[in-house]
């Protein structure tokens, strides 16, 4: 036979033109292209399958032909008046957009009563969602998986709920803030559409460096000693690298090294980085005995 009219339309070979209409109308809301604007060619020929069988079977003659001669009868028979024309019958999408407003009573097939026919300025208020991302994922970039749920429409106009996983590819030097958008994720409401659902980037604070834009900082306590005779410090990078940073001159209170190329990718240009700034804290002695205060006058004076 083809096509199956009644498959297409969820009714049983015997429904009554109630039943072809109620279900004609949960169909076609739910897979009008209009409200599918993610998944439109799919929608599109949904939407014209489901709009050409009810062109079929709610028309007396050509459900007769049909329910006789299946899909092939149709094409090859003359009905008189139909949207083929005599000696055919033909369907296009243009078919389906007239058929749905016929339906609606409208004349102009886009302008819909039911509220989504002019989605185009009605949209649900975005989704805001925190992604908390160390500095590693950030300074390597990674990919993320979340599951999210949220309510759709089912074949019949009736909501259920649907879980989805959605990728995120964090990308080297992506800063504290940044949006990452999935367009209308959120619930699908009638009458709205449904609103984008945005991941905002958030930084995990780190146990050794600190972010100042595409710069890293890290704090360091050294010694009066040290500060004074010299030192060599050990960094483990945010990729896993050891750096060996030696510092021979003597060190004030506050005095600070700054190692560039050591810092955070930079987004736009990842083969940029920032700067690694160390800060020193010199540690004074609480105390020093006679021999040692003698012994440091003898030094330095």
């Amino acid at each position: 036979m083809g096509v199956d009219y009644y498959n297409i339309l969820k009714v049983g070979r015997g429904a009554t033109e109630e039943e072809l209409k109620r279900s004609f109308k949960k169909l076609a809301m739910t897979w009008h292209p209009d409200k599918n604007p993610i998944n439109k060619k799919e929608a599109e020929a949904k939407f014209k399958q489901i709009s050409e069988a009810y062109d079929v079977l709610s028309d007396p003659q050509k459900r007769q032909i049909y329910d006789s001669y299946g899909e092939e009868g149709l094409k090859s028979a003359e009905l008189s008046g139909s949207s083929g024309g005599a000696g055919s019958y033909s369907f296009n999408s243009r078919n389906a957009e007239d058929i749905f407003a016929e339906f609606l009573g409208k004349s102009d097939g886009r302008s819909y009563g039911d509220g989504f026919g002019s989605q185009g300025s009605k949209k649900a208020q975005p989704v805001e969602t925190k992604l908390a991302c160390s500095l590693e994922e950030l300074y390597k970039g990674s990919r993320r998986k979340m599951r999210i749920s949220r309510i759709v429409p089912d074949e019949f106009g009736k909501p259920k709920t649907v879980d989805e996983i959605l990728k995120i590819d964090i990308k080297p030097g992506w800063k504290k803030g940044t949006k990452i958008t999935f367009p209308e994720k959120g619930n699908h409401e009638p009458g709205v559409m449904p609103a984008d659902l945005i991941f905002v980037v958030d930084e995990k604070p780190h146990a050794v460096f600190k972010r100042d834009g595409n710069d890293l900082i890290v704090k360091q306590k050294i010694s009066l000693l040290d500060a004074l005779t010299g030192h060599t410090r050990n960094f483990t990078t945010l990729d896993g690298r050891t750096l060996t940073i030696p510092v021979m001159d003597i060190v004030k209170p506050g005095q600070q090294v700054v190692i560039p190329n050591e810092g955070m990718p930079v987004s736009k240009e990842p083969s940029k980085k920032g700067k690694l700034i160390i800060k020193f804290d010199v540690i004074f002695p609480s105390r020093l005995t006679a021999e040692q205060k003698s012994d440091l006058r003898r030094v330095l004076g």
